[in-house]
């Protein structure tokens, strides 16, 4: 089955096309790379694909539902998208907590573990702006994974992260792979994308183009 269609979708903002005639067919359960220049899309299409901006021209279907007609926004998804953050006098586990909330489908309990999973402690007690910028990316990462999403859309996802931070996440990006998650990465550190993914997009200009091997380009 198809998780993700993306179909001649294009977004203009103050007369720039940022998105330029993108499509994509991205099937489930696999990882897609994605890498390419500072401000050469990465980030928009993700925003687009989780409905977080409205195309100019064009349309994305996510699990067979079109985003901002069927749904505002995938039904099961974690993000971690730049500029995001969570809140400064909350601990680890409040902010979790506090987000899983929202759909309310997940314990206490798989909140612990999955920032067990992430390294961190849940019953650390400092509000997370005591936080180093690992632990924050490492509990970011947490609240992607915890309620076991079939989709997972990861900006810069190592950002921050010491050598046995970069080794955690990538190991439980797998392991969400093997769990059936579809995986979408945008990565400037080439060996996330080569070690991770099984297909790879070079992304220019706001055009996005199929990558056999990345390592030539910048």
């Amino acid at each position: 089955m198809k998780a993700i269609e993306v179909r001649n979708l294009t977004k203009i903002i103050k007369g720039k096309v940022i998105l330029d005639n993108v499509n994509l067919e991205l099937e489930e359960g696999k990882i897609y790379g994605f890498y390419g220049r500072n401000g050469s899309g990465k980030t928009m299409l993700f925003r687009a694909i989780c409905g977080l901006i409205k195309p100019t021209f064009g349309e994305v279907i996510v699990f067979g539902k079109k985003i901002g007609r069927d749904i505002s926004f995938p039904e099961s998804v974690g993000v971690i998208i730049e500029n995001v953050d969570l809140w400064d006098n909350l601990t680890g586990f409040q902010n979790l907590k506090l987000l899983a909330s929202i759909k309310n489908v997940i314990t206490d309990d798989e909140i612990k573990n999955a920032i067990k999973r992430v390294g961190l402690d849940p019953e650390d007690r400092r509000p997370y702006k005591k936080y180093s910028l690992g632990m924050k990316q490492r509990l970011k990462i947490a609240q992607a994974i915890m309620e076991k999403p079939k989709l997972i859309v990861l900006d810069e996802p190592t950002n921050s992260l010491d050598e046995d931070g970069v080794k955690l996440v990538r190991q439980i990006l797998l392991e969400e792979k093997g769990r059936g998650a579809t995986i979408l990465l945008a990565s400037h550190i080439k060996e996330d994308i080569n070690l991770l993914c099984d297909y790879k997009f070079r992304v220019d200009s706001g055009k996005v183009y199929y990558s056999e091997d990345e390592s030539k380009d910048e």
